[in-house]
């Protein structure tokens, strides 16, 4: 009887989790899809007066689309970059044992847990220097601070999951380093890649202090976009809703392509 009244429960809980998870988002789409004046007056939960002259509105302004251009090309810049400078970070991390190995290990996750705060005063003073402000390169950069610890930790985890016997093996059947990086060891960790993919892609799209502060026109991405809303007039709570919409995407589209990746990660490595 146990056996069988724990699916049921499971099965309800599960059920109720996905119905929170997605009202939010539900809630976003239907204010999408309405006008100023229907959102804030009554409380409906569909639409009476259906309408996309939201998403026209961003769809037909270059001042929105380009926030979303922006924003994917510094996070998918700064996801190949940092997941490139990460594996052979975390394969050194996993092979070898040197003097100091841990408290560079310690101290690189420490980078991840500082607030970005920290970091904007000397990346600002940096990038006026050497006149990168407001360019999608600046962005990047700065956000591999945060990632690319983030992206060694995950890594190494997968790394050391395999015996080290296979390096020796590959190198005594007359592999180089790099071929055997690049044909044996990377499809074995591609998982890892995957997930550690992800977890770039998703910090830093969200990540918006940074961002924002160290672009003003050409780099401006979506986030800081989104703050066009505000007026005197008050707030385009239709237009805010359908950029809000739009922001899901992207980021709906990874983990799409990575699903099967991210699974296994979960059950492999260090996430």
């Amino acid at each position: 009887m146990k056996t069988r009244t724990r699916p049921r429960y499971t099965a309800a809980i599960l059920a109720v989790y996905l119905l929170l998870s997605l009202l939010p988002i539900y809630w976003m789409l239907n204010m999408s899809l309405k006008t100023n004046e229907e959102i804030v007056g009554a409380l409906t939960m569909v639409p009476q007066q259906l309408t996309f002259d939201n998403f026209k509105a961003i769809f037909t302004d270059p001042s929105w689309y380009d926030g979303y251009i922006n924003s994917i090309i510094y996070v998918a810049m700064n996801m190949v970059m940092s997941v490139l400078v990460a594996l052979p970070a975390a394969y050194a991390f996993s092979r070898y044992s040197f003097l100091g190995d841990k408290h560079l290990f310690f101290w690189l996750l420490t980078n991840r847990m500082t607030p970005p705060a920290v970091f904007l005063l000397p990346f600002f003073q940096l990038y006026s220097t050497f006149g990168l402000m407001d360019t999608h390169i600046a962005v990047a950069l700065a956000h591999m601070v945060f990632n690319v610890p983030l992206a060694v930790w995950i890594l190494e985890g997968f790394m050391s999951g395999i015996p080290k016997e296979i390096d020796e093996t590959a190198y005594i059947d007359g592999y180089s380093f790099p071929a055997f990086f690049v044909k044996i060891f990377l499809p074995m960790i591609k998982a890892g890649i995957g997930v550690t993919a992800f977890f770039c892609f998703m910090f830093s799209w969200v990540e918006l202090l940074l961002a924002r502060t160290l672009t003003s026109v050409n780099a401006k991405p979506i986030a800081a976009t989104m703050t066009r809303t505000v007026s005197a007039a008050g707030m385009d709570w239709g237009v805010l809703a359908a950029a809000g919409v739009l922001t899901i995407v992207p980021g709906a589209l990874v983990i799409w392509f990575v699903r099967h990746y991210i699974a296994k990660g979960f059950a492999m490595g260090r996430v």
